[in-house]
Order: structure tokens, then C-alpha cells, then sequence
């Protein structure tokens, strides 16, 4: 570090935000009485831990898509509410990839702010680092995200770009500011693990501010001199992270998260008005009733268990497309519903995707092998864990990964491994997407493999509903059928046995 000359202590302090997703509006989390979040409010609460020392307001990602407040405008709606907030500088996240390459480059551009990508190449106007200077102090923030990113977007999505390794990155930057900054902040969509890993990789980082695994760290946590923050999901807590400097160097960090709740008075002025006029323009068109859930629909657990909720999304899809069984990925489902009337914008919210059914001949060994994959990363809760319909298997996390399924009974009869089912997912599965290879490799060895509309189309293929979404799928089969009361099933079950 290279600070200008101070004897006694400044400090500055950096606010933070990760995984918005769109949630604009105060709402109540599956199993929660009370409301949590509201960006008005969290604007509200920057402005007052801004106005207190030099600060700096930073966004760790996936801060454009999920929620309808977002999606239904691509984003725009977010980076109009950031612009009137102030912020100095955004990573993008992979879910900022969602709406395809033009979209996110439209974003960029509106943006009053940088957004960046050091590991990312082939975006329009995605820089790599801003230094920022706060009252002599010269903040680096260097933005990477996570490498999974083409495959936890659909495929189309990133195609023509490149994503080189976050850790090789980072220290390329860090080589280039570290002469022109006093602290290095390197803005991550990596993930908890993810950042402590880069920590201990890459020498000459003061601060990681990272998103992506949506981790409530109410303190910062140490790698080495390293600090790594984040705060959490939905703009439910702002980040608060102090640095004190004396004598050119960082004698201090410490750091808390901010709860946001609806209190009153408590909302920016100025953000109150551009959350409303895009709430009002979401319900206009999102309001309608299109059923009752008999029972609340768990959106909250699918990326480690069976679910309600995800039993409900397979059946539908299988349903749809009348094939034997139905493989999704849990990440795809994005928030719960709760008992009661079904709008809607409640369906938009589980699915806020672009995805449509496609349905794929496997051959039983793919078929293990599409679930092995799906339970590889529940340690971590991966968005690839599966939601299954027509089939039921056993697991064991304590076995090594690629041999962890047991038991998979298709129809209630065990499975044939060279015998062929119609299995039924959705467009971004069929494409690689999370890392599902099987899926593609059974329609790429078709004959007479083609590519309609970003899905596969061949002999393997034998559905393919790409003028519907999945989202207005599932509105129609509960305006079908009035109630819903999905109940868990026994279709997904971990025995522990490490046999």
C-alpha cells in the first residue's frame, strides 16, 4: 500500500448489496410471518450510514433479473432505481446474462455507474477495475464472476463470449492498480467458498464484497489479511464495512449487516416513487387469480430435498409432454407460494425463466447418470439439484461423486439401463445448462440433429413446445384444475448409509 501520509487514523466505508434479483418490494420469506427488505428502505438506510463517513456503495451481482419488478423490463427497472441510489460500481453476476448479450450491453449503457467483468470478454462496455478516491484514499475494486456462468445460463446466452479464470484475473488487475490504489477490493460473484478460495490463491487483497451463494455473513470473515463480506439475498440486509488507515496501512476492518424491514419513514423519497411506478405497471398485468394452493408451496428447499412445490413443477412438465418422467433442475424454481389465492405474478416470481418442455429419449444408464450429476454438488446447494416426476431414487452424499445414486425405480419399476424413456425437461437442461450433459449428448448423437430456436431438434427429441413458456404452462394446468395441494412424495430419498 502506498497511503498518503496520515499519523492518525481515517476511515471510509464500503456499503453493499448481492443478489437482489428484483426484489423491489417488502415481502414475507416462506416461513415468515414478517416483512423483510424493500429497496426504498435500503436506499434509505445508505443514505443515512452514507451522509457518516467517505463511502463507497457497491452491487456484488444478479441485481437485473429474478423477480417480476425486474424481469418484466429486462433489467431497465433496476438500473434506474441504482442510478437515482448512486451506486459507484457493479459486477455482473450470471443471472445478468439471462436476458442475452444485446440486453445486458443495453443495461451497461444506461448505467450511471461502471459495471464490471475482469474475467469476461466480449461485452460491450464491461470494464474490468474503477479506482475510486475517497478523501485521498484510492479504492481499486476489481469485479470477476463465477466461471459456471455459461452454464447456469442458457447456452445462447453467452455464446461469441469468453470467461477466463477468476483467480487469474484478479491477480493480472492487481498487478496493474496496485500502484495507482492505496486498498484493492476485488467486487465477487464467485460465492462464499469460491472467495475464500481466491484468498488464499491471490496475494495483495484487502476485501472481497461477494455474492452469488446469497451467504448472511454478519461479520467479516479472515483468509490471511483478506476480508470477505456479503450480505446475503433480496435486499433484505445492507452491507456495512468500516476500514480504519493509519500510517499507509489498514489497521482496522470491521463489519455488520443492516436488517431492512418496511418501517415508516424509513424510505428514500426518491427511490419510493421508481419502486411504485414499476410495481404498479408489474400488477396490472400480474394480478389476475388463477387458483388456490390447498397448502404453502416450498420453493425454499430445492436445491437440496425433494419439495411440494417441486413435485408439482415435474409433474406438470411430464404432464405436459407425456413422456415417462420429468428431470428439473432446482435452481429453476426461485421463490415458494404461499396457501391460498395463486396469482399471476406468483408463478412469474417460481419461474421467471425464459424456458419452455422439451422431452428427450435416455437410455437408462443417462438417465443415472443425469441424476448422479444432480445430487453432485448438494453439499453446496447447486441450482442442479433435481425435482423429479415418474421416477424415485435413493442417494448417498458420504459416497464419491458419480456414485452416489442407488435405487431409481421409473414408473414403479426398476430402472433397465439400456432400456430407452422419454424423460421431459425444459430448453436450458436440453442444452447443457448446470452442467446436464446427457441431456444434449442424447440428442446430439441423433442422426438428424438440428438446432431450432436455441433448443434440439432430432430423433432424440420428441417434444419440443417452444412456443410456450413453462411459466404459462403452469398458469393454464392451475386454471385446469382450480386447487393445487402438492404433497412430498417419497420420489427423492437420502439414506446415508455410505454403502
Amino acid at each position: 500500500m502506498s497511503l498518503v501520509s496520515c499519523s492518525t487514523g481515517r476511515g471510509i466505508r464500503i456499503l453493499h448489496m448481492n443478489d437482489f434479483h428484483g426484489f423491489a418490494v417488502p415481502y414475507k420469506p416462506y416461513g415468515s410471518d414478517d416483512a423483510q427488505g424493500g429497496l426504498a428502505y435500503l436506499a434509505g438506510a445508505a443514505d443515512t450510514l452514507r451522509a457518516e463517513k467517505p463511502s463507497l456503495l457497491l452491487a456484488a451481482g444478479d441485481m437485473i433479473q429474478g423477480n417480476n419488478w425486474a424481469n418484466l423490463f429486462q433489467g431497465k427497472s433496476t438500473i434506474e432505481a441504482m442510478n437515482a441510489m448512486g451506486f459507484d460500481a457493479m459486477v455482473v453476476g450470471n443471472h445478468e446474462f439471462d436476458f442475452g448479450r444485446e440486453a445486458l450491453e443495453a443495461r451497461i449503457s444506461e448505467a450511471g455507474f461502471p459495471i464490471l467483468g475482469a474475467n469476461v470478454a466480449g461485452v460491450s462496455g464491461l470494464k474490468p477495475y474503477v479506482i475510486k478516491d475517497l478523501k485521498g484514499i484510492k479504492v481499486a475494486v476489481i469485479g470477476v464472476v463465477t466461471g459456471d456462468t455459461p452454464v447456469s445460463t442458457h447456452p445462447k446466452n453467452v455464446m461469441g463470449l469468453g470467461f477466463t479464470a477468476p483467480a487469474e484475473s484478479v491477480a493480472k488487475y492487481i498487478r496493474e492498480v496496485k500502484d495507482k490504489s492505496d486498498i484493492v477490493v476485488v467486487l465477487s460473484h464467485l460465492g462464499f467458498a469460491a472467495d475464500e478460495e481466491l484468498a488464499r490463491k491471490v496475494a495483495g487483497i484487502d476485501l472481497i464484497v461477494g455474492g452469488h451463494s446469497h451467504t448472511k455473513l454478519e461479520r467479516p470473515a479472515m483468509v490471511g489479511s483478506t476480508a470477505i463480506v456479503q450480505a446475503f439475498e433480496h435486499a433484505k440486509a445492507l452491507g456495512v464495512v468500516d476500514i480504519t488507515v493509519r500510517d499507509r496501512a489498514i489497521v482496522e476492518v470491521k463489519g455488520h449487516l443492516e436488517p431492512i424491514r418496511p418501517l415508516p419513514g424509513g424510505a428514500d423519497t426518491t427511490l419510493a416513487p421508481i419502486v411504485e411506478k414499476h410495481q404498479r405497471r408489474v400488477d396490472e398485468r400480474m394480478n389476475e387469480v388463477v387458483g388456490y394452493a390447498g397448502t404453502d408451496l416450498d420453493g425454499e428447499h430445492v436445491r437440496s430435498r425433494e419439495t411440494n412445490l417441486g413435485d408439482f413443477m415435474a409433474d406438470t412438465i411430464r404432464e405436459a409432454s407425456g413422456a415417462d418422467a420429468a428431470i428439473i433442475n432446482g435452481g429453476g424454481i426461485r421463490t415458494s407460494i404461499a396457501k391460498g389465492p395463486i396469482k399471476v405474478n406468483d408463478v412469474y416470481s417460481v419461474v421467471p425463466f425464459d424456458n419452455y418442455i422439451v422431452a428427450i429419449k435416455l437410455t437408462g444408464r443417462q438417465v443415472r447418470e443425469t441424476l448422479e450429476h444432480g445430487v453432485s454438488g448438494v453439499e453446496e446447494k447447486a441450482g442442479r439439484f433435481p425435482q423429479v416426476s415418474g421416477l424415485s431414487f435413493t442417494y448417498d452424499r458420504s459416497r464419491r461423486k458419480g456414485t452416489r445414486v442407488g435405487e431409481i425405480l421409473v414408473g414403479g419399476e426398476p430402472l433397465v439401463p439400456e432400456q430407452e424413456y422419454i424423460v421431459a425437461t425444459n430448453d436450458f437442461l436440453a442444452a447443457g445448462g448446470d452442467g446436464y450433459r446427457a441431456f444434449g449428448d442424447a440428442v446430439r448423437s441423433s442422426e438428424d440433429f438440428s438446432v431450432i430456436g436455441g433448443a434440439m431438434k432430432g430423433g432424440k427429441l420428441v417434444y419440443n413446445d417452444a412456443g410456450r413458456w413453462l411459466r404459462d404452462v403452469i398458469i393454464e394446468y392451475i386454471k385446469t384444475h382450480k386447487r393445487v395441494s402438492p404433497a412430498v412424495e417419497g420420489r427423492i430419498r437420502e439414506t446415508g448409509t455410505g454403502q
